[in-house]
């Protein structure tokens, strides 16, 4: 393609808001595929192989991404492998075609030199287009990463798992859940167009009060499939007129399969919810 032809954002290797939301459309699809490949579920015929979480992956994304608009490798399925495991995610993410959104679910959060080289990791030597941050360190934790202008932060706000119910629905004096207080205050740091949240698919109808929050914002949502939360509910409560939703599904579509199928299976998984998907973007936009 020549150059003259690409956008300003391809040249910079950067996915804008706008060019999310046409990946989107052109697929008919918000799907997120979750890389959580963990040594011990991978097909046993892999396990031979000299990178077996690497043969894993290639599989999956090669049988996914006509499907998918942005995959999320988790790290300490990498990490854990040590060494080898960071050689394997660079090859990985290197792997990811360049128009699909690459999301390093992190979860980092640490003091601002801290942040800094977390931010640098993930998103010079990575090059991944996104990293998942915790806000729970206030400003000087999150903005280091919201420096890089051509990266977007995913910001923890409403998760799925049963723990968020210890900190992120309690109230302060004025009856206002931590989780609303984090949104409203994160807006100071980041825009639309740099900044989305993580909002969990199992809590239902309080996607709808975040929207309300956050009108503009992505949001990246877990839960659904093998943690029960409905696709259905989701886009009922959380579609905006960009679509605004990254909606991952990690074991329900990479772990299909056991058998040497694992990647067919995995594909099949994958066009089922983009065919739900596309019946759900028809109704909402």
């Amino acid at each position: 393609m020549p150059l003259w032809f690409l956008t300003f954002a391809e040249i910079l290797d950067f996915m804008t808001r706008a060019e999310l939301f046409s990946q989107i459309q052109k697929k008919s699809s918000f799907l997120c595929v979750g890389l959580d490949a963990d040594i011990n579920k991978i097909p046993a015929h892999l396990k031979s192989e000299s990178d077996p979480i690497f043969s894993f992956c290639k599989e999956i994304i090669e049988e996914t991404a006509d499907y998918a608009v942005a995959y999320k490798p988790n790290i300490a399925f990498f990490e854990a492998l040590g060494p080898q495991g960071w050689e394997t995610l660079q090859k990985v993410n290197e792997l990811i075609p360049k128009e699909i959104f690459t999301i390093a679910d992190a979860k980092r959060g640490d003091i601002g030199n801290t942040s800094q080289l977390y931010a640098k990791a993930f998103f010079e030597k990575m090059d991944f287009d996104s990293v998942t941050v915790a806000p729970y360190m206030g400003a000087d934790s999150v903005t280091p990463f919201l420096e890089f202008e051509d990266k977007w932060v995913i910001l923890l706000a409403l998760t799925s798992n049963v723990g968020s119910m210890d900190f992120q629905l309690i109230k302060d004096e004025n009856g206002k859940p931590l989780y609303q207080t984090v949104l409203e205050k994160s807006q100071e740091w980041g825009t639309p167009e740099n900044l989305m949240y993580v909002v969990g698919a199992t809590r239902g109808e309080l996607i709808g009060e975040v929207r309300k929050i956050v009108p503009d914002h992505f949001f990246l949502v877990p839960g659904v499939g093998a943690q029960g939360g409905s696709l259905e509910d989701v886009a009922k409560y959380g579609m905006n007129s960009t679509c605004g939703l990254l909606v991952n599904s990690s074991r329900g579509i990479i772990y299909a399969s056991g058998e040497k199928d694992f990647g067919k299976a995995a594909r099949q998984e994958a066009k089922k919810l983009q065919g739900e998907m596309k019946n759900l973007l028809e109704m909402y936009l």
